[in-house]
Parts: C-alpha cells; sequence; structure tokens
C-alpha cells in the first residue's frame, strides 16, 4: 500500500476539492465542498456525536430514496453554517447537476458542520450561501492542502490549533481509499504516552518522517487550556471501488474507528462527529476480501489525515500550533528516515 500522488481526497479520481474562508473583521471561519464526478457519488453516513449539526443525512439510509449525492459540504458556523449548502445547490443547480424532477433537479448536497462560533470575535460572522459558492467554484482535482483552510480555519484541537487534513492510500488491487477531516475535537490528538501525534502512528513509510517523539520536558509542560465549548470532527471518506449505498455507510463507520485512534476520547457529548462515505463507482465491485481492504485502509486514512490536519494548522494566541508547542517533535534532517 502507498498513497497517491497528491496523498489527498482528490486522488480518487473524479473527485474535486474546494476551499473558502473568511479570517478578519470578526471572522475566523470557512467552508470545504466535495465535488463528486458530474453523476454523483453513492453515499452513505455514520453520525456518532452527540452534538451534530446535519442537513440531508437522512437520505442518506440505505432504506431511503436518493442514490448519489451531488456534493458535500463541511463548514464551520454550527448550524449557521449549514446555509453555506445553498450557495453550493444554487451553483449545480444551475449547471444541470441533480435529481431529476419534473420541471428541474435538485441537487443532493448532504452536509454537517463544526462548533467555531466566536473565534474571530463576532458570534455570528459564520459562513453563508455566498461563502459555500465561493468554495464550490475553488473546486479543483488537485487540491490537496492540509491545516488552516477551509473549514478548518477556526478549529481547534484539544487546546492546539486544528484544521483540515487529508490522506490517501492506493491497494494492491488498483483501489484508491482517501479520506479529507475537519479536526475540531474536545479530545486530545496526542499519544496518551507522550506527546507524538496519535494519527501519526498509522503513516505510511517516510509520510511523517520529519516528526519524532517530543522531548518529556515538553510533554509534562503541556497544559491545554480548558474551555467550555462545543466542537466536533467531520469529514468524508471516499474510494473509487464500486459500494452499494449500504457499504458507502460501513466505510463511514469504519472511519470512525480511524477517528477514535487519532482522537481521545471521541464522539462526546460536545462533539458531533460525522463522516460521510462515498463511492464513484468508477472500478468494478469489490469481492469479500477486497471489500475488507478497503474498509480497513479508510480507517487509517482517516488517522492520517487528522494528524495531518494539526501538523499543518497554523497557531494563534488561544490555539498555538502543534510544533511551537512541541519544537523537539521536528526531527533535524540527519535523523529523518
Amino acid at each position: 500500500m502507498k498513497p497517491g500522488p497528491l496523498n489527498a481526497l482528490t486522488d480518487v479520481p473524479g473527485i474535486r476539492v474546494g476551499h473558502a474562508q473568511r479570517v478578519g473583521g470578526g471572522y475566523r471561519t470557512g467552508t470545504t465542498v466535495i465535488l463528486p464526478p458530474g453523476e454523483g457519488a453513492v453515499a452513505g453516513v455514520d453520525v456518532r456525536g452527540a452534538a451534530p449539526g446535519t442537513r440531508e443525512t437522512e437520505l442518506l439510509d440505505p432504506r431511503n430514496l436518493v442514490e448519489r449525492v451531488h456534493a458535500v459540504v463541511l463548514t464551520g458556523g454550527s448550524a449557521y453554517g449549514l446555509s453555506a449548502a445553498c450557495g453550493v445547490m444554487d451553483r449545480l443547480a444551475d449547471a444541470g447537476t441533480g435529481f431529476p424532477v419534473e420541471g428541474g433537479v435538485v441537487p443532493i448536497v448532504p452536509s454537517a458542520v463544526i462548533y467555531d462560533l466566536g473565534r474571530g470575535g463576532h458570534f455570528r460572522a459564520t459562513p453563508a450561501a455566498e461563502l459555500g459558492a465561493a468554495a464550490y467554484d475553488a473546486a479543483s482535482a488537485d487540491e490537496a492542502r492540509n491545516g488552516s483552510v477551509g473549514a478548518g480555519t477556526g478549529a481547534v484541537a484539544g487546546g492546539l490549533a486544528g484544521g483540515v487534513g487529508t490522506a490517501s492510500a492506493v491497494l494492491g488491487s488498483g483501489v484508491t481509499v482517501a479520506a479529507l477531516a475537519v479536526v475540531n475535537a474536545a479530545g486530545s490528538v496526542l499519544d496518551p504516552s507522550g506527546g507524538l501525534l496519535a494519527g501519526a502512528r498509522y503513516g505510511l513509510p517516510g509520510e511523517f518522517g520529519r516528526l519524532g517523539p517530543p522531548s518529556a520536558r515538553e510533554a509534562e509542560a503541556w497544559r491545554p487550556v480548558k474551555v467550555t465549548s462545543f466542537n466536533t470532527t467531520i469529514g468524508v471518506v471516499a474510494t473509487d471501488a464500486a459500494l452499494s449505498k449500504a457499504q458507502c455507510g460501513k466505510l463511514a463507520g469504519v472511519a470512525h474507528d480511524g477517528l477514535a485512534r487519532a482522537i481521545r476520547p471521541a464522539h462526546t457529548m460536545v462533539d458531533g462527529d460525522t463522516i460521510f462515505g462515498l463511492s464513484t463507482v468508477a472500478r468494478s465491485e469489490p469481492s469479500s476480501a477486497e471489500l475488507q481492504d478497503v474498509l480497513a485502509a479508510g480507517a487509517d486514512v482517516f488517522s492520517r489525515a487528522v494528524a495531518h490536519a494539526v501538523l499543518a494548522a497554523t497557531g494563534r494566541p488561544e490555539a498555538p500550533a502543534y510544533l511551537d508547542v512541541f519544537p523537539s517533535a521536528r526531527l533535524p534532517r540527519e535523523e529523518r528516515p
């Protein structure tokens, strides 16, 4: 198994990702849009946090009508931010993309939010339809950024700066499995035995080669500021293997295992942890053994995506960057594998 060319969600052929954010003037928030190929992607969802903010998730129940979605929106702004999906729907409808009904189409755009209210100064400075449209317009098959972009702009992870992270894996069969996570967790993203990022343990050879365990002094000195807040980690795990709606839901569920490996505790009463599973159906239906490989990779890529999100996030006074707190975790060049 190896990472795809970009080590990103966009390594799944046909998937595009767009970010838009606003910082300043009371804002520190943003929106991320995941766009499948024009015909849409088969989709499932698994919601495990106790405080979710979501839209269109009931449609993804295998018992319900719609098989494919035309975009997924991940956004800041808590429940207010769900309006960003309206801008994405407008763009899709203008392009004639959606579920066909008499007189036109209805784009299917499941969405989930993180809680970042007030992190730029103004409580109601949240994403709206315009920011969703901007993220749609920015969507690219080459988007591979990690850190404080899009929906992760105002994110905080266990007292550290959080953000967007992405990772991919190409299996021996040629199937690609990839994830994008927006990490805004109440729990810690650190290994409990020290200050190493927990998700980095699942990295592929050389992926986190510049990281090592931080010094015991730095690990013992770290005391995250305790604040009363809502949080949430949300994301997408996708593959080009042909999965059913129910199997996409299972892929999302297994990705939560990856979330729980990288964040401790996960799925708390103040998190709305939600993961969408997507299949572009570009390759053949996997065998039973191949499906197990896809599911296992789904957990691993999500863990890795969480680590990339925190490692690349930009620090600020109330949420320092990981390497600002643990500078000794950055290995000298001569010690890197």
